[in-house]
């Protein structure tokens, strides 16, 4: 499997795991190995990917959360430029931890990536001032099977880092999301 390793660290939900890779930097800048299928088969699970995906977003944007109720997509999220706070929502109706979430800072400068399993409503919020975002899918994008989820739905209680005077910006979707309770959950 190489000579670079990976950290896995744990979450409060089990199957959503937060990967840090090593980095190996001199004065020349720094590599680090971001993807081995063998590695992720053995520290998270079985998983192959068909799709990769890029967005750029400024500050206070916020994406999702959002799922597929068929082409059911798990996820593979990391920061190439800027930080933010993502989110996966547990939509899985017979998991224990159904309707809990978990968040984490991603950052170019932190490098973790998160692992977010089929069966997981997905967001995250821009706290810098621009952010790449690069994430791999195991299935392809399907429109017609996407939900939305409302991003501060009481229910759900998700600590967003937004300052009291912060608004997040959201695309008209976004703004029509759903309350979990009105939600399509994966049985």
């Amino acid at each position: 499997m190489g000579s670079f390793s990976v950290k896995i660290i744990g979450t409060s939900i089990d199957d959503v795991k937060i990967i840090e890779p090593d980095i190996y930097e001199d004065e020349r800048g720094f590599f680090m190995e971001t993807w081995q299928q063998d590695k992720f088969e053995t520290l998270v699970c079985p998983r192959s990917f068909v799709q990769d995906n890029h967005s750029k977003s400024t500050r206070e944007i916020l994406r999702g959360l959002h799922y597929q109720t068929i082409n059911t997509q798990g996820k593979l999220v990391r920061v190439v430029a800027g930080e933010v706070y993502d989110v996966a929502v547990d939509m899985r109706k017979s998991s224990s931890t159904f309707g809990q979430w978990v968040g984490a800072t991603l950052s170019a400068e932190n490098k973790r990536q998160l692992w977010v399993p089929e069966g997981f409503a997905h967001g995250f919020y821009v706290l810098s001032g621009v952010a790449e975002f690069v994430y791999k899918c195991t299935d392809y994008y399907n429109p017609d099977a996407e939900h939305t989820l409302l991003w501060n739905d009481k229910s759900l209680n998700i600590n967003w880092p937004l300052h009291s005077y912060e608004t997040p910006i959201l695309s008209p979707k976004d703004k029509l999301g759903v309350c979990f309770n009105s939600a399509i959950y994966f049985t």
